[in-house]
């Protein structure tokens, strides 16, 4: 798509970590992120889940209004929910809900949080057409698996609205905007090649992941902050195009999973870092699957703009 979206500047963002893989109950809170406290009023705190999965809750801010929006589940289905009780949000005036992509550490708590109305079942839920895909995974030295599948049929079951896109899409009055499939100009970021997906009855390769997207918010005077799950686009295609969709040239923030975990991914940190530093962003927040080789050089090589995340941390930007 050549066309540029008209997204809207917002006043701020937050964005809190309701999953993620790591938490540290002794991480400091700053001026731009607020840990979720030790201690309240003597008593200590209900401790949160940390799991190989993701899930971002985004408040928008534009002069007294505020757009709730929830983005992906988590692994588990008691994950996000526990959490949610345990730092006592309500996602009562969420406006919707997005999944970033058809695997299950971002997807495994949706039901639950539509079946048990955490999420009010009149939300809608924004897809990919492509996250239905059954997948299958073929890992270097024989190992393969079939993946869980994400259906329809549960959320059919409880009314829940499916809306699906392929191309961007603005979200919250148009102060936030999901990239669709995400344009591949590197060289360097191969996609998820282990995945295969079945089609007409054949496994046909699926390394693309087209389905998965990223979402992105422009903060005024500051630029965009790109909010991305697990990048098997490669975390330089999303933000490339998220500016390009956008038109605005300053990035502000990248927070995410940059998938640069493992022997398939770790060859690629140092273009990634080197690249990265070209594209100059404010804040770098690399989370869930980026892995801790990858996060180790980022915090050595961007000391300046690398900050830690954490289940529970509130970034206010």
């Amino acid at each position: 798509m050549e066309k540029e979206l008209s997204i809207k500047k917002a006043d701020r963002i937050e964005i809190t970590t309701l999953v993620d893989n790591y938490t540290d109950i002794f991480a400091a809170s700053t001026d731009m992120v607020k840990r979720h406290p030790l201690m309240e009023e003597g008593n200590l705190t209900k401790g949160l889940i940390a799991e190989h999965g993701l899930s971002w809750l985004v408040d928008i801010f534009e002069g007294t209004n505020c757009h709730r929006l929830l983005f992906d589940f988590g692994w588990n289905d008691i994950s996000v929910a526990l959490n949610l009780k345990a730092m006592g949000i309500s996602l009562a005036n969420v406006e919707t809900t997005v999944l970033s992509h058809g695997h299950l550490d971002h997807f495994g708590g949706v039901e639950r949080l539509y079946r048990e109305r955490i999420v009010p079942r009149d939300i809608p839920l924004v897809v990919h057409p492509d996250v239905f895909n059954q997948r299958y995974l073929f890992l270097p030295g024989g190992n393969a698996c079939i993946m869980p599948q994400f259906t329809r049929s549960p959320l059919n079951h409880l009314g829940i609205t499916i809306k699906e896109n392929k191309d961007p899409l603005l979200l919250a009055s148009d102060l936030a905007m999901l990239t669709g499939e995400i344009e591949r100009v590197t060289e360097f970021e191969p996609g998820f090649p282990p995945q295969r997906k079945l089609e007409e009855g054949e496994l046909k390769p699926d390394n693309m992941m087209w389905d998965e997207q990223a979402m992105v918010f422009n903060v005024k005077d500051k630029g965009l902050v790109v909010l991305s799950s697990c990048s098997h686009p490669g975390i330089i295609n999303t933000v490339l195009y998220a500016k390009k969709i956008t038109g605005e040239n300053t990035v502000y923030a990248v927070i995410g999973g940059f998938h640069l975990s493992g022997p398939l991914f770790e060859p690629l940190i140092d273009q990634t870092i080197a690249e990265m530093k070209k594209l100059a962003p404010g804040v770098i927040v690399p989370t869930h699957c980026t892995g801790m080789k990858a996060m180790d050089r980022f915090a050595e090589e961007m000391p300046t703009e690398y900050i830690l995340n954490t289940v529970g941390a509130k970034f206010c930007l």
